[in-house]
């Protein structure tokens, strides 16, 4: 019996099953009364979504965190939004580190699948730099925004809190916010939108990314070379970035954005294109915008951030093996390289299969929220606005989240679980044992396309 639970419990399903024991352990801590300002109810359903929305660190919420939890409530949002953030594992490796435990191989498993690796190697000492690169990020963050927002809170104590929970939430892609408004009352402020940018690109671009740099620039070797992986997804981050910040102004500049000055134009489309790749912070009520801008916004959220990062999507590198196999396609090549690299046939593969599962998946999503909200006035796309952005947990609404049947929230719950762990440790979890085949079949060809 021990031994053939030991088989069904393998590292992808336990990864998954301790996000899922987190959300519920959250939602029981959001739903006490203590939790909860004087006078407000909060229902079980609604807890469970924002603990979920938090674990996951998406941002959706059913309720306006500022008027609904008290300060102990948002320190278990907070918390909730931390461990979502930097993973299971990160803190996990922590706490066994200091109460002096060896990490053995079995754990050394559960990190490699937490953080999206493919190699046992380094991997305390990526745990390691991780938490402290993120809590350091974070602490400077915060006292960056809490000191510049003694400009706008009467108490530096007030300054200091929203800084810190603002500083958080950026830097995890988050999205939550304790103004009530998200970043609507900074929308003329640049620098608080530049350092909220600052954050978000530092939560998205990639834990493994940011300890390469921090390598880089501690290394006293001027032939430092940085992995495939760094350059790709940086490449592609950045390039994704700016087509973004490029779309959303070409579309808007005649209508959303017509009669603004030339910054405010910018600021709006260089923050809406930062922020919908897994941000969900917003400067500005979204469904103002046209359609053509809506689906731009959903295409990022889809796209999302980097593997092993805070965000989600189908992640930056899953793009960029799709467009650099299918340019190699129509080259007439076989093999695909980039940067002097050739990318493993097996990472092909995968790329592929990530997309189709999260194209099936949000196609079927839609489907179904559609169904459930057949009798409201929601629009079709306002459901595929908020589905994309659950999967590819970025928190940017059209405002409909409250107005949601449970069904359809339950729905968006799972989609937010699912862009957590990851599409591909989703799918290793829910995959049954593989069965050592003695035969083979022969092969044919078929018509494709």
């Amino acid at each position: 019996m021990k031994m053939k639970l030991s088989r069904m419990l393998t590292p992808f399903r336990i990864i998954v099953g301790s996000y899922i024991v987190a959300m519920f352990l959250f939602s029981v801590l959001l739903f006490l009364p203590i939790s909860s300002q004087a006078g407000v109810s909060v229902s079980y359903s609604e807890a469970l979504f924002t603990a979920v929305s938090a674990v996951s660190v998406t941002g959706l919420s059913v309720v306006n965190v500022s008027e609904t939890y008290s300060t102990l409530g948002v320190f278990f949002l907070a918390a909730a939004i931390q461990l979502g953030g930097i993973g299971v594992m990160t803190l996990g490796t922590f706490v066994w580190m200091v109460l002096g435990k060896k990490i053995a191989l079995s754990q050394r498993m559960l990190i490699m699948v937490d953080q999206n690796q493919i190699s046992y190697s380094g991997l305390v000492k990526l745990m390691r730099g991780i938490l402290l690169v993120a809590l350091l990020i974070e602490i400077v963050g915060a006292l960056i925004l809490g000191t510049y927002y003694l400009n706008y809170f009467d108490t530096p104590a007030e300054a200091y809190y929203q800084g810190a929970f603002g500083a958080l939430s950026a830097f995890t892609n988050a999205g939550f916010d304790v103004t009530g408004q998200s970043l609507i009352p900074f929308a003329d402020d640049y620098f608080v939108q530049l350092v909220n940018i600052l954050l978000i690109f530092a939560g998205a671009i990639g834990f493994p990314v940011l300890m390469e740099l921090k390598a880089y620039f501690s290394s006293a070797n001027p032939n430092y070379r940085f992995s495939l992986f760094t350059k790709i997804t940086t490449t592609t981050y950045f390039i994704v970035f700016i087509v973004g910040v490029a779309g959303l102004w070409l579309i808007e500049r005649n209508a959303f954005y017509e009669g603004l000055s030339w910054h405010q134009q910018l600021f709006f489309s260089i923050f809406n294109s930062a922020t919908a790749r897994s941000g969900g912070l917003a400067t500005m009520d979204i469904s103002h915008l046209t359609l053509a801008s809506l689906l731009l916004i959903s295409a990022l959220m889809i796209i999302g951030a980097s593997p092993s990062s805070v965000g989600g999507g189908i992640r930056t590198t899953t793009l960029a093996v799709m467009f650099l196999t299918i340019k190699s396609f129509a080259l007439g090549r076989s093999d695909v390289k980039v940067f002097g690299r050739e990318i493993h046939q097996e990472d092909r593969q995968k790329a592929f299969i990530v997309l189709s599962v999260f194209v099936v998946g949000l196609f079927m999503s839609i489907i179904l929220i559609a169904g459930f909200e057949h009798s409201s006035e929601i629009e079709l796309m306002a459901i595929i606005f908020e589905a994309s952005s659950a999967f590819g947990t970025c928190g940017l609404s059209m405002g409909i989240t409250p107005h949601l049947t449970l069904p359809s929230q339950i729905t968006l719950m799972i989609l937010m679980l699912i862009g957590r762990v990851g599409l591909v440790a989703f799918l290793f979890s829910i995959r049954a044992k593989e069965k050592k085949i003695h035969y083979k079949y022969p092969t044919e060809r078929i018509i494709i396309g």
